[in-house]
């Protein structure tokens, strides 16, 4: 199989048109626009030998609701692939997890009835508000992956979260090293994920 940008007919094959839709930790709060994750995730597939175009629509501060408002102009009608990462700012404000998981499996719903796939990239909520919140919240995750049959990246932050050194003064926000870590963790999925986009293009 040949891949966006690799091997023999790669001049032939576009890049994959990729749309990171997200809140700060994907638009890359606080750190250089080179630094941002859809920009680093798109130097690490390269290196791997997979073209992609990487789209960054993360908007900080976004909701899984503000997400949603704002798909139908945020994904073009030629993306090849979305990656989803929010709901992070709905753990911190404590929302009632209902809201979130309605938000994202609507996203789910509309993108679906795109034909546009569709890799979902978990949340883990914050331990202030106790384990009933905790349980609740980081089902929503895996339980609309299963349904809408969708790879999930269980955790965006994993290896990164509360690690000193990883994070801005604020404690929420990856730093550059940090981002470094998201992308070399979450490389393996997308790379699994693309590969089946690209082979379901041929």
């Amino acid at each position: 199989m040949t891949l966006p940008g690799s091997g023999i007919g790669a001049q032939e094959t576009p890049p994959l048109k990729v749309v990171a839709l997200g809140d700060s930790l994907t638009a890359g709060y606080g750190l250089p626009a080179d630094a941002a994750f859809p920009v680093k995730l798109q130097k690490a597939l390269a290196a791997k030998g997979i073209a992609t175009t990487m789209i960054n629509a993360g908007v900080s501060g976004d909701t899984a609701s503000g997400g949603l408002e704002r798909l139908d102009w945020s994904i073009p009608p030629d993306a090849d692939a979305v990656i989803v990462e929010l709901g992070a700012n709905d753990a911190l404000r404590g929302t009632d997890p209902k809201v979130p998981r309605q938000a994202l499996e609507e996203i789910l719903k509309r993108l679906k009835a795109r034909n546009i796939p569709v890799l979902l990239a978990g949340m883990l909520a914050p331990p202030n508000y106790g384990p009933d919140y905790a349980r609740e919240f980081n089902a929503i995750y895996p339980d609309l992956a299963k349904q809408y049959s969708v790879p999930l990246y269980p955790f965006f932050l994993e290896g990164v979260a509360t690690v000193s050194g990883l994070n801005q003064p604020d404690g929420l926000h990856p730093t550059a090293a940090g981002v470094d870590r998201v992308v070399e963790n979450i490389l393996p999925s997308v790379e699994a994920f693309l590969r089946t986009v690209a082979e379901q293009k041929r």
